[in-house]
């Protein structure tokens, strides 16, 4: 089984070169840095640059003629329709980027020793689920008669967001314990959009779709407590 963690040639730390340390520190008293002003300038130069660059992006305009008449029927009622199909081109995107993250896991794990006979087999399990919610949301999306292939702005932060995980799971020097530790990030990130996204259908007036998705939510609290307890014995088994 890999280690967590190993003792080894690490010199990142200040305490390999205390003299060093000590010579940044007098230079950093000697020569301050030339700042004019303070940190409220950097706000504002953030608060200029959106004002430039606007918003991630737009929900697109229904293009079916169901989707025209649920929208307005929608708006008259003081709803706000474009949210909830933001929210859910959010999910699906990170229900797609979760099976291919988990994909990427499965591939490390499948070429790494391991104890654990039912590692592999769980990873599957779940990466099936993954595959089942993303065709969940997909259905609703269609149900209110929006595009599932339109990238909304939500969907475009959440591709972004995922991309840290990905990059632990590929590279190469990563562990198991440490691919667990990224799959139990983007668990908790996903049961807690799928609670949002369960009361925002519900206030929406979409009792079936509210319904689908509570039998998601159950099944992410299981991954959730699954992805923990498989990280948990990974690091007792080392301790």
């Amino acid at each position: 089984m890999e280690k967590a963690a190993e003792l080894g040639h690490n010199v990142t730390g200040a305490q390999m070169s205390p003299e060093d340390t000590k010579s940044l520190l007098q230079a950093v008293e000697k020569y301050p840095p030339d700042i004019k002003g303070d940190a409220s300038r950097l706000a504002l130069a953030r608060t200029e640059m959106r004002k430039e660059s606007g918003p991630v992006g737009s929900v697109p305009i229904p293009g079916s003629v169901k989707g025209v008449l649920k929208s307005g029927f929608d708006k008259m009622l003081g709803k706000q329709p474009e949210l909830l199909v933001d929210k859910l081109g959010e999910r699906l995107a990170y229900e797609r980027t979760g099976v291919r993250l988990y994909e990427a896991a499965l591939a490390k794990f499948e070429g790494t020793a391991t104890d654990d006979k039912e590692l592999i087999p769980t990873l599957r399990r779940i990466r099936d689920d993954e595959a089942a919610h993303m065709k969940i949301v997909k259905e609703a999306i269609e149900t209110l008669g929006a595009d599932p292939t339109a990238m909304t702005p939500c969907a475009d932060v959440a591709g972004v967001m995922a991309q840290g995980i990905m990059q632990v799971l590929t590279d190469p020097r990563t562990n198991v314990s440490q691919a667990l530790n990224a799959l139990l990030t983007l668990e908790l990130t996903d049961n807690a959009a799928w609670e949002l996204l369960v009361d925002l259908t519900s206030k929406a007036g979409h009792p079936k779709i509210a319904a689908s998705f509570e039998k998601a939510l159950a099944e992410e609290e299981r991954h959730v407590s699954t992805i923990k307890a498989l990280l948990q014995q990974q690091l007792a088994a080392q301790a």
